[in-house]
């Protein structure tokens, strides 16, 4: 069973939180987490580039001249990608598919290694309760800079239903927010430290825990 310590937001340290196994003390496999992390990064990738092929450009109904007897060279379309304002052969397109299939069940296993790593490496804290009345960055700033989070890269995991903190995290500086009920490796990743609630623990384990 994993610990982690807890503290209250005044940044005293009151006991220590017991974390469930099978989330947060978990073997990494780093082959698995690198195979969600491209998953994600490609299932949430837009296609941007798209060039017309010749049946989606403008014009070319008419036949530009006749078939023989001009000498020149025989075209059916004004349309063609040899033309100037043509379609274009083999251009990017905005059906292309970049989506990577990824199991719900390593998903979630690789999610509980990256939180388990987080444990590992003391970069998980617990707090009793975060809640901010007033919504304010300020409230919010001086709670964090209390903590052992104070100066590093940070997300906050909250329960879905508090608006508050997210909205109080908007315009602090690498510090960022996810419902507990929403995680996903890349943000955990790209993050230093996860700053997480007695509340919002008690979510992801009901969440991600195996049954």
């Amino acid at each position: 069973m994993a610990k982690v310590s807890l503290y209250n937001l005044e940044g005293k340290q009151t006991g220590e939180l017991e974390l469930d196994a099978t989330l947060f003390d978990v073997k990494a496999n780093p082959a698995l987490v690198h195979e969600a992390v491209v998953a994600q990064q490609a299932n949430a990738r837009d296609v941007l580039a798209h060039a017309k092929d010749r049946s989606e450009v403008r014009g070319g109904g008419k036949k530009p001249w006749k078939q023989k007897g001009t000498g020149r060279a025989r075209h059916g379309s004004r349309r063609s990608p040899i033309w100037i304002g043509g379609g274009i052969t083999f251009g990017p397109s905005k059906l292309r598919n970049f989506a990577k299939k990824f199991n719900r069940r390593a998903k979630r296993q690789a999610l509980a290694m990256v939180l388990s790593d987080k444990v590992t490496n003391s970069c998980f804290v617990a707090v009793e309760d975060l809640k901010v009345e007033d919504a304010k960055t300020k409230s919010l700033a001086t709670i964090l800079g209390k903590l052992p989070v104070a100066g590093k890269k940070t997300v906050l995991l909250v329960e879905p239903e508090n608006k508050t903190v997210a909205r109080a995290a908007r315009n602090l500086p690498n510090i960022s927010t996810l419902p507990a009920d929403s995680l996903n490796v890349v943000d955990l990743l790209s993050n230093e430290c996860v700053l997480a609630s007695k509340e919002a623990v008690d979510v992801i384990v009901k969440t991600y825990a195996r049954k």
